[in-house]
């Protein structure tokens, strides 16, 4: 049996096909930058549109609080509850899927927050949410 007297050949790694991507990709996008300047050149009158305004993004929903003595406030201003849903109606006509969260005091009567939600509803807003405080304890 004979033994093996010499070391086998080390694994090499050959680049020369990493190469070639690279210099493809190169080339590509040389060639891709050349058309863009090109395309800019063309005799072509593209079709004129009116300018309305850049694009908002949505606004972030209205918050209403209703307190223990039942005042109510729409984003940390005092209003009563017609003039919260003349408010918020003027709101959904600019914005039709404005949002609404209601925050009532616990220990108040919810006879208060009752008024406030049907005057939200009145004013046709569908996106509305009730906050509540989440605990463990009983």
């Amino acid at each position: 049996m004979p033994l093996k007297t010499r070391r086998a050949d080390e694994p090499s790694l050959n680049l020369t096909p990493m190469i070639d991507i690279v210099f493809l990709l190169i080339i590509f996008f040389m060639v891709g930058t050349k058309f863009t300047e090109a395309e800019r050149n063309v005799p072509l009158e593209v079709p004129r549109v009116r300018d309305n305004g850049t694009l908002t993004a949505a606004p972030q929903r209205k918050i209403v609080n209703v307190y223990r003595d039942g005042s109510v406030t729409l984003d940390r201003e005092v209003v009563s509850v017609p003039e919260l849903e003349a408010t918020l109606k003027a709101a959904r006509r600019q914005y039709p899927q404005t949002g609404v969260l209601v925050r009532g005091d616990g220990q108040g009567a919810f006879d208060h927050v009752a008024r406030v939600l049907v005057a939200v509803r009145a004013a046709g807003i569908e996106e509305m949410g009730i906050s509540v405080d989440v605990s463990t304890r009983r």
